[in-house]
């Protein structure tokens, strides 16, 4: 059980001195009350093959993943290799993308994308980081989802939420993706780094808003730096939390 539950949040805990011991152990507190909140959390886009979740990941830049799943079935089914990507007519692939926003440089990337997988891997995609990350519109994180749910290798995957959120925690002060990925690695051992980013990443789509945090009905609450940066009493907090898990993010402030 979290440390959380059945508790009313601390107000105004400092974590300005602490020591890199304390930080280790309350991140990884926290990281046992994320896999208590989110035990079935996992990669929201919809794919059979490594090929279709590379696909998905590009698309998903600035773009929900609901969306995304909205548009992947026609696509998938009219481009099933990555020969397919290399050979489609540019007009219509844009179409068949345009719902996922900044088509014309997603489809410019698809096609480079397939071109160079039938170039340099035989059609495969390929299961390393250094070859991912030289591949048209794959970049670290597209990488590392792609590693993570396609090949099992473990790796962590820096989007929007995941940074917002290990900064508001204090679990890193940097900007950059890399080094972010980098310095949380630090804090965990390497096979809990996947499931880690989806359950960060889940709570980010949950609770912790980026302009209205659920502060008042947020389990990691008592070891969260940034309690106060949205509502703080419960009733106004548990209006502000979404998604399938609702219920049970809300069970584990009140203990009930």
């Amino acid at each position: 059980m979290s440390s959380a539950v059945g508790q009313a949040p601390r107000k105004g805990r400092s974590f300005a001195a602490e020591s890199r011991l304390s930080l280790v152990r309350r991140a990884r507190r926290m990281k046992r009350c994320l896999d208590e909140a989110y035990p079935g959390a996992h990669c929201e886009l919809d794919f059979s093959t490594p090929l279709e979740l590379l696909v998905a990941v590009i698309l998903s830049a600035q773009c929900t993943d609901q969306r995304v799943n909205e548009v992947t079935p026609a696509l998938f089914s009219r481009y099933p290799t990555a020969a397919d990507y290399a050979g489609a007519n540019r007009v219509e692939l844009e179409e068949m993308i345009r719902p996922t926003g900044f088509y014309r440089n997603k489809t410019s990337s698809l096609l480079g994308l397939g071109a160079a997988l039938v170039e340099r891997y035989d059609g495969e995609v390929p299961g390393k980081l250094d070859q991912l990350v030289k591949l048209p519109g794959v970049g670290r994180k597209t990488a590392n989802v792609v590693l993570g749910e396609a090949f099992g290798v473990p790796g962590i995957t820096v989007d929007t939420h995941f940074g917002r959120l290990v900064r508001r925690w204090g679990w890193t002060t940097e900007d950059d993706p890399v080094k972010v990925e980098h310095e949380i690695g630090t804090l965990f051992p390497r096979k809990d780094w996947t499931m880690l980013s989806h359950r960060v990443i889940f709570h980010g789509r949950r609770i912790c808003h980026a302009r209205k945090p659920a502060c008042g009905a947020c389990p990691l609450a008592n070891d969260c730096p940034s309690y106060g940066a949205g509502p703080t009493e419960f009733d106004a907090a548990a209006k502000l939390v979404k998604g399938p898990e609702r219920e049970h993010l809300l069970a584990m402030v009140t203990g009930s």
